[in-house]
């Protein structure tokens, strides 16, 4: 049974991953992803345009499309990407694209950064913040990287790999492990409490 305090959010993601981290947290979740093009439609700015307001400006793209639907309750977007050596790396289009990612990362550390929108509808403005995680993945042995590949389990991760996935050898360094997920729990809970 539900208690009379748990939290109603509307998760503007399809991410499973993201779902399953909002759940955990006990919050009661309705899923509204936005259109993919949503997404498509936001190309980093000219003139170096930081990695942080980038995700920021895809978090709260994601947020308005949702809100246009008309839909009331709490509002979460969020949009996660990588940056190993100031190459971003997004979600990777075919596996050889995945290896070249993995390839960037092996060895090597690399920041995951995440922008969160909360938006409280119809009445509240929205409230942005952007989580930062660092992370160290160890040399990558041809094995484990053709068994990684082979599995599929890159598919729809931004850098090609999920730090929850067991047999890479990755390791947080400083920050939210649920930022690497793609749902910075402790950035969130802060930015719902804003929202009252």
């Amino acid at each position: 049974m539900a208690s009379a305090s748990r939290r109603s959010i509307v998760l503007a993601s399809r991410s499973p991953r993201r779902l399953e981290l909002a759940r955990g947290a006990g919050w009661d979740v309705t899923v509204i992803g936005p259109e993919e093009a949503v997404e498509a439609a936001q190309p980093p700015q000219a003139g170096g345009e930081s990695l942080a307001a980038y995700v920021q400006r895809l978090a709260r793209a994601k947020a308005e499309a949702v809100v246009a639907t008309g839909v009331e309750g709490t509002v979460v977007a969020c949009d996660t990407l990588g940056e190993v050596e100031g190459a971003v790396l997004g979600k990777p289009a075919d596996a050889a694209d995945a290896r070249r990612m993995l390839l960037a990362l092996s060895g090597r550390r690399h920041r995951v950064l995440t922008g969160v929108c909360v938006w409280d509808r119809p009445h509240g403005r929205p409230r942005e913040a952007v989580a930062e995680s660092l992370l160290e993945m160890a040399p990558l042995s041809d094995d484990v990287l053709d068994w990684y590949l082979a599995s599929g389990l890159w598919r729809g991760k931004a850098g090609a790999c999920g730090f929850q996935d067991e047999r890479l050898p990755l390791t947080l360094v400083a920050g939210s492990p649920s930022n690497v997920v793609g749902l910075p729990l402790e950035l969130l809970r802060e930015l719902l409490r804003e929202v009252g």
